[in-house]
């Protein structure tokens, strides 16, 4: 019992840490506005013909910033990994087979990933599952897949078990729709997790976004 009214008690004081600082930093940004408007006014008096200049942002480094930064850290990972899977997805869903893997790569070129191994573990979880769980299919397709690259596998599974080469594109694209679909539910559930423990803090998401990008230079 004491160890839940503690638990309550720091989420409450977090949630008002946070107000404070929230309404701190609307103050800190409507200081800096009257400020400029201040300038823009002083200078127009003493010149009519003056140009009205853009003051440049002010990078956000300090500690205020800093604080709610960190506060979308995880959110913001997590939104560009559900970006890069739906993306995947829509590779996977508009591309044959056999070219699957090249455009992925081509696609995110930056990073170190081998498709070719992820889609054929991926696969093969898929397979086993047909072949144990459901056991609509033979051991010896398994065995197949386990032991050959994806590439061969695309190209000459049909040819090995001519009497599958009907289903097995639909099979496959079954199992990595399945796969993504879960991941991407995921990371969703993810994102609204985290939201969720922005709003218990007593701050908008919206409001946090804006900060963590402009700490961290993202446009």
């Amino acid at each position: 019992m004491l160890k839940y009214v503690k638990k309550l008690w720091d989420i409450n004081k977090m949630a008002d840490d946070s107000k404070k600082l929230y309404m701190e930093m609307q103050m800190d940004e409507l200081k800096a506005s009257l400020a400029m408007e201040d300038e823009d006014s002083t200078e127009e008096e003493n010149n009519p013909k003056a140009v009205k200049k853009k003051t440049p942002p002010k990078k956000n480094n300090n500690n205020k910033n800093a604080e709610v930064a960190k506060l979308y850290e995880d959110a913001f990972e997590y939104e560009e990994e559900l970006e890069a899977f739906e993306k995947e997805l829509e590779i996977i869903n508009s591309h044959q087979l056999k070219d699957i893997t090249k455009v992925l790569s081509q696609h995110f070129s930056d990073e170190d990933r081998n498709y070719e191994e992820e889609l054929k573990a991926v696969l093969i979880l898929g397979w086993t599952h047909l072949v144990e769980a459901e056991q609509t299919h033979p051991k010896e397709q398994l065995a197949f897949i386990q032991e050959n690259e994806f590439s061969k596998i695309i190209e000459t599974f049909s040819t090995n078990f001519p009497e599958y080469a009907n289903e097995f594109e639909a099979k496959v694209r079954e199992i990595f729709l399945k796969r993504w679909e879960t991941i991407i539910a995921i990371k969703k559930e993810h994102i609204e997790q985290e939201i969720e423990e922005i709003y218990i803090a007593g701050l908008k998401p919206s409001f946090v976004k804006r900060i963590y990008k402009q700490f961290h230079g993202i446009k």
